[in-house]
């Protein structure tokens, strides 16, 4: 299957693009970050006046009807909007018009986006129309716009991208998972650029509804959302359901130098495991996920001691900071006492899916600041 791979190729981080809770666009979420400007609010996309939770992380302001031709905004899901606004930042900040490429470039520039949720807020608004009477109102793309895959299409059909184009739903590792496979089939000769990153928009009734029947989602912070996502704090009482794009352009280090590219980084190791314990909590011994990170640093060709920052998961909830912090005293030994950390999931509630795509875009831009 590989007869002709030579060599692994060095792959980089050349263009990135954002739609998040606190700003819209790389400049705009870096000045959040550096703020420390929290993007949780009272529900407005419903009335939530009567839930349980009635606080997200939404993104404001967002014209999502501006990024869509009129014909099709009724016919897909929000992700879509959040994921072409993400991704034609990321092509301009990579100095990228595929609309000048020749066909043969297009045929090896692909599509990986990693989602949790994907196009379940439009499902249900579309079952909505349907169990009120008023199907006449439903898409007639209800099918196709549901399911995960539709969203990388989109992308692949607006920029006339003739790679491969998946879409990867692991959970909240799906956009961390889906930039390592894009990098990977660029390394291995594959493809020669792609787009990588996540997106999901799940702030909608019946799957915050979904949410607190989990007993996940924090509760107590309705009349002071901002201070709600709290992780790895004493007083951490749950999650807070995020939405947002974060968008790459990768592609291999040669062709990035030759084009004089500005390289945010290059992708060096990667490792995943799975504890095979619960449908969504982690195993209390924290195991698989310090075999994880040390798995990742092996691949790279690096040691524990080399590590200077983290980008925690910090979900916020009492068992999973409790299990992660157990998990990086287990990677890194003695060393996990000098390593600075930070969750960003404090600022910009859990995107789900996206979250690993979120972590990646806040830790590149404080590399690339000397931060």
């Amino acid at each position: 299957m590989l007869n002709n791979f030579k060599s692994p190729r060095r792959v980089v981080i050349t263009g990135f693009g954002c739609v998040t809770p606190i700003g819209i666009g790389r400049e705009a979420f870096w000045q959040g970050l550096r703020d420390g400007k929290s993007g949780i609010k009272r529900i407005s996309s419903f009335d939530a006046s009567g839930s349980i939770v009635q606080i997200a992380a939404e993104i404001p302001e967002f014209d999502w009807e501006a990024e869509l031709e009129h014909k099709d905004r009724k016919h897909v899901a929000r992700t879509v909007p959040l994921a072409l606004k993400a991704a034609r930042e990321a092509l301009h900040d990579a100095k990228l018009q595929t609309e000048d490429m020749t066909l043969e470039q297009r045929q090896s520039f692909g599509v990986i986006l990693g989602t949790g949720g994907g196009g379940l807020a439009f499902t249900e608004k579309q079952y909505g129309h349907w169990y009120n009477g008023e199907g006449n109102k439903a898409s007639v793309y209800t099918i196709s716009s549901s399911t995960h895959g539709g969203t990388s299409s989109e992308l692949a059909m607006a920029f006339g991208l003739r790679g491969l184009s998946h879409v990867v739903s692991t959970g909240c590792t799906s956009s961390t998972d889906a930039i390592f496979y894009a990098a990977q089939h660029i390394a291995l000769g594959r493809e020669n650029m792609m787009l990588a990153g996540g997106v999901d928009a799940p702030i909608a009734p019946g799957i915050m509804k979904g949410f607190e029947l989990m007993t996940v989602v924090t509760k107590e912070w309705n009349d002071a959302p901002e201070r709600a996502s709290r992780p790895f704090s004493n007083n951490r009482s749950g999650i807070v359901i995020g939405e947002g794009a974060w968008v790459y352009v990768l592609e291999t280090l040669e062709s990035a130098t030759e084009r004089g590219a500005k390289m945010y980084g290059e992708i060096t190791g990667y490792g995943a495991t799975c504890d095979a314990y619960h449908r969504v909590r982690l195993e209390e011994n924290g195991l698989e996920p310090a075999r994880a990170m040390t798995l990742a640093m092996r691949d790279a060709g690096i040691s524990a001691t080399d590590i200077e920052y983290v980008n925690l998961h910090g979900t916020s909830t009492q068992l999973n900071d409790r299990i992660e912090t157990q998990a990086i005293k287990q990677a890194f030994g003695e060393h996990a006492y000098k390593i600075s950390a930070s969750a960003t999931k404090s600022q910009i509630g859990h995107p789900q899916g996206a979250s690993g795509a979120a972590g990646i875009g806040a830790t590149l831009l404080a590399l690339n600041e000397s931060i």
